[in-house]
């Protein structure tokens, strides 16, 4: 089971030091305005991407090692993306802060940190980062550790994408009324993927969340199978191309 290795990786992880926390408190509450990244999923023609970073996954290995998050956030800007997701995991995704940092640089897209957290430091930290949002994952939090790492997000400024892929957890989200909601078509257990997921979870997302859907898309067509949805996080099928900018006008249908 992939979530729970990550996970327990994550747990292991050692507290910062208090200076160290105290500085990123401070540096995080005086940071500048952040991009916009709740404002980038609903500006702008449909359909809007959020393309992803990522040199590995889990259940693949390596996508492309060699994967430069310059080039990669200049191409994602030309072809015409909202913002960019950037893996920060390192064992299963060989992502880091580095390639977060790197890529904001080289664009001016918002940038989501994309990882698997649960301590309530790495809210600051993902700010001092340059992150303009953070991922939470409703499977890797249970409903009050939830809702105090969405109490912390709108402390230090930063917007947070909540996560479901089953029926439970979309329930269990929705009377929290995240602004917004991405729904990860692919199984965090056995990591298949299936788009259906995200036909059969909206209804029960609630009204006036921006919708994401995560994982699973490779044309436009699939794209415009589901037009009730805000945004679409794709990653595998632009970091496996040579030619990121001309795959994400081709899924946008220019």
């Amino acid at each position: 089971m992939f979530l729970e290795k990550i996970l327990d990786l994550k747990r292991q992880l050692p507290a910062p030091e208090p200076g160290q926390l105290a500085e990123w408190r401070e540096q995080a509450l005086s940071a500048p305005a952040t991009r916009g990244f709740a404002r980038a999923l609903t500006s702008g023609p449909r359909p809007r991407i959020i393309a992803e970073f990522k040199r590995a996954s889990p259940s693949k290995g390596v996508l492309s090692g060699g994967l430069d998050p310059v080039q990669q956030a200049r191409a994602y800007e030309a072809g015409g993306a909202v913002a960019m997701s950037i893996l920060t995991e390192e064992a299963y995704f060989q992502g880091s802060a580095a390639d977060l940092r790197a890529a904001r640089a080289a664009c001016s897209l918002p940038v989501i940190r994309k990882d698997f957290l649960l301590h309530d430091w790495e809210i600051p930290q993902s700010r001092c980062w340059g992150a303009d949002a953070v991922l939470l994952i409703a499977a890797a939090l249970p409903t009050p550790r939830l809702m105090r790492m969405l109490e912390l997000c709108q402390e230090y400024g930063l917007d947070a994408l909540v996560e479901v892929h089953t029926e439970e957890e979309a329930r269990m989200v929705a009377p929290l009324r995240p602004p917004l909601i991405g729904i990860n078509n692919r199984d965090l257990i056995s990591f298949r993927v299936e788009l259906e997921v995200t036909r059969r979870l909206l209804p029960l997302l609630p009204d006036g969340s921006v919708k994401v859907s995560e994982s699973g898309f490779e044309n436009s067509e699939q794209l415009a199978a589901f037009p009730e949805v805000d945004a679409f996080l794709i990653g595998e099928t632009l970091v496996r191309t040579e030619e990121p900018q001309v795959c994400l006008r081709r899924l946008r249908g220019d």
